[in-house]
Order: structure tokens, then sequence, then C-alpha cells
């Protein structure tokens, strides 16, 4: 076991960026995103407990458990002040560090993130825990993309790459079965979101099987809601353009 992350680092200067992804992913899923940013300013993807170049971590599971983790990284790295930008489960963690150390988050981005509602297609979420092969993870990503969004097989190859790790797919079983309650997931008090200083923008797509975009019907009024017609759970690869623009616009 190991007791650091993978991140995977470009970029100089300014507060940096850092990138969460969500379930079963990794800091690939900001190919198209993290580079954008990084012409200005230095960012830092992580691969979350468990998952990818973290694969061997000692701890993963809970948000609560990535949120601990994420910030003892950064202040090892030595990181004051940061922006934060997570997808589903990494918008949960993104969030929870928000929450919890408020002085050192200059701006929160949050896409289709976990935690906002108790509702999740939880039973995908297993079943894309369980899947090994292309095909299988082909057929479980083709869900979580917007109805008429061309899922090509460049996209699914960095997740066949990771779960092709030897022990990723039993880590990622392990941890379903940790994050949700039956077909529930646990849900972020509403007074520690509606207490966020700091700018916070929350983006979600319409079609989201995954978690509904119903979630949004809750958000604090301090909360500046995008919602993406068409989109599904995917914003970083349905939507590059707009959360590339979204998370300039947060950061200034």
């Amino acid at each position: 076991m190991s007791d650091s992350l993978f991140a995977h680092e470009i970029g100089t200067g300014g507060e940096p960026v850092v990138f969460l992804h969500g379930f079963g992913a990794g800091h690939f899923v900001w190919r198209d995103i993290q580079p954008a940013i990084a012409a200005f300013r230095s960012t830092i993807a992580y691969d979350l407990p468990g998952h990818g170049g973290s694969l061997a971590f000692a701890e993963a599971g809970p948000p609560k458990v990535a949120a601990k983790a994420v910030l003892a990284d950064l202040d090892a790295r030595g990181v004051g002040r940061f922006h934060l930008v997570g997808h589903s489960m990494g918008g949960a963690i993104a969030t929870l560090i928000a929450a919890g150390a408020p002085e050192r988050v200059a701006s929160l981005m949050a896409l289709a993130p976990g935690g906002y509602g108790e509702t999740i297609d939880a039973a995908h979420l297993r079943r894309y825990a369980a899947a090994d092969t292309p095909a299988a993870l082909g057929a479980a990503l083709r869900v979580m993309y917007g109805p008429d969004f061309a899922l090509a097989p460049a996209l699914v190859a960095p997740y066949a790459e990771a779960v092709a790790r030897p022990g990723q797919t039993d880590r990622l079983v392990e941890i379903a079965a940790l994050l949700f309650r039956g077909e529930r997931q646990g849900v972020i008090p509403y007074a520690l979101r509606a207490g966020l200083a700091m700018p916070v923008k929350v983006l979600w797509g319409r079609e989201d099987r995954i978690l509904p975009f119903s979630h949004t019907e809750g958000l604090p009024p301090r909360m500046a809601l995008h919602a993406f017609a068409g989109a599904g759970h995917m914003l970083a690869d349905e939507c590059a353009a707009d959360v590339i623009h979204l998370i300039r616009q947060n950061i200034r």
C-alpha cells in the first residue's frame, strides 16, 4: 500500500486549478480541458484513491476519505490556496474540501456532482465497476453520455488501460460497495453547500442518466447553475469548450 497520490501536473503560475475525476475514471478525463487551463496557470489533475496511479493508496472509498487524502497531498506539495474542479464523485469530494477548508479554496466548479441528492443509478455504476473488457466498458460508458453523443473508441481506450492494471477492477467493486446505500447515495447537508462563500458554479446535463438533473432543484441560491440541453453525465467530453470557458470565468 502507498500513502501518496498520483497527480498529473502541467502549467506554471497563479493559484493552481485542482481537477478531481469521477468514480472509475482517472486524471485522463481532463485531457481536453487541463492543457487549456495550464496555458496560463498551474494545474494538478489527480488519480483519486483506489484509481489508476493511486490504485495502491491505503484508504479508498467514501468521498470524505478522498477529500482528506487530497487535502493532505496538497499540503505535502506546499499548495496553499487553489481552485477546485470536480466531476461526479470528484464533485462531491471538491464540495467537501471547500466546506472543510474554505479559506484555501478560491473557487469551486462541480460537474454533475455526487451528494447533491439521494437518487443515483447505483445498479449501473456497480456494473460499470465490474466491467473489465473494452466491450463491457464501452457499453457501460455509453449510458453515461447524452443520447446523441458519438462515443468513439478513443474515449473508451484510457478506461480500458486503467482497468488493465492488476487489481483495479476488484478495487472499484470494493469502492462501489462503500459508496451507495442500496440504490441511494449519501447527501452533503444543504447547510454545508449553502455556506460556501467562494464563487461556485454547478454544471449539469439535462439528459444525465446517472445523477438526475432534478438534483439541481435543491441548489442553494449562491450556486450558479449552468444547464446543458442534450448532454448526459460526461460533461468534460460532451461540453469541453463550455467547461473551459466557465472554469476561466470562475477563477477570475
